[in-house]
């Protein structure tokens, strides 16, 4: 099923991320664990893709086993960044081979080492360039893109980055999911000034639990992300003891996605983490907004 007609429904719901393994030898771990995040019933799952291609088979083999073995819609991600097109097609007919319809297409970060290169002889710059090659492969594929709330690392201001955002829109993605923000506020104020540039394809908030200490300078690393106080008083808090900041870490997330959906949200993306726990934790604190509090509880006491 396509990601596209999910969204178009009006019912509440959520979708996982997850990741595939680094190894070969951690496949079975985590084919185990996207597999218990699977049986929560998400509306979808994406599945991402390492840098410069390293884990594409793997994105793929567990994007399928995800859709044939539990019947979860899958939205495989796809990078493009420093790789050649005869690559990148051959990925693409890998993943419609595997019936797959859902990309998410991505730039990718810039490989370690290269940050500096001269990138005008890559054959993609952008992702834009990515979306125009998987439309002209297969017209009928539901392609997703990626955009920020706060503004990409790489933009000199928002109006420059929502101008770029514009063109990958026109290009033909179909939906987008936003980098993990902490302050909903944020997020608004975002989709007021994209929806007055014309953009209006559906948009996903990306919501990311911290469930430890540790993690608060890595997302801060990765996304630029606004810390309010409130967050930054409960990782002073309790960061330091485990169970404590998993608690409050999955609490202040199910605050966000209660507030999206209050004010009008109706599908909400969960950088999971390849933590079931944390997914089945959060379905339960929601589970009867969701209204799915028999299937939740019982999982709960298994």
């Amino acid at each position: 099923m396509k990601i596209i007609d999910l969204l178009r429904q009006e019912s509440l719901s959520l979708s996982f991320e997850v990741f595939p393994p680094k190894t070969e030898s951690n496949f079975d771990t985590v084919r185990h664990a996207t597999e218990e995040i699977a049986k929560l019933r998400p509306s979808f799952m994406s599945v991402t893709y390492g840098a410069g291609g390293g884990t594409s088979q793997y994105t793929l083999d567990i994007a399928k086993n995800i859709k044939e073995r539990y019947g979860v819609p899958s939205l495989a991600h796809l990078t493009c960044v420093s790789s050649t097109r005869e690559t990148v097609r051959a990925r693409i007919r890998d993943i419609r081979a595997a019936g797959i319809q859902n990309i998410m297409a991505l730039r990718g970060d810039i490989p370690a080492g290269m940050e500096g290169a001269d990138r005008s002889g890559w054959a993609y710059q952008h992702a834009v360039q990515l979306v125009r090659e998987l439309k002209e492969a297969d017209a009928d594929l539901c392609i997703g893109g990626a955009c920020y709330p706060e503004i990409h690392p790489e933009s000199t201001n928002q109006k420059e980055d929502i101008r770029y955002l514009r063109e990958k829109v026109d290009a033909g993605c179909d939906f987008l999911t936003t980098q993990m923000f902490f302050d909903n506020n944020l997020l608004y104020n975002f989709l007021y000034k994209i929806r007055e540039a014309g953009i209006t394809v559906p948009i996903i908030p990306g919501i990311m639990p911290i469930t430890n200490g540790n993690q608060v300078e890595r997302a801060i690393k990765l996304s630029g992300s606004f810390m309010p106080q409130r967050f930054k008083s409960l990782v002073d808090k309790f960061g330091t003891t485990p169970a404590a900041m998993k608690q409050a870490g999955i609490a202040y997330a199910t605050d966000q996605i209660i507030d999206l959906f209050a004010n009008g949200i109706t599908n909400v993306h969960v950088y999971s983490m390849n933590k079931p726990d944390v997914a089945a934790a959060i379905l339960s604190n929601l589970s009867d907004i969701l209204d799915r509090a028999p299937e939740i509880e019982g999982r709960s006491g298994g």
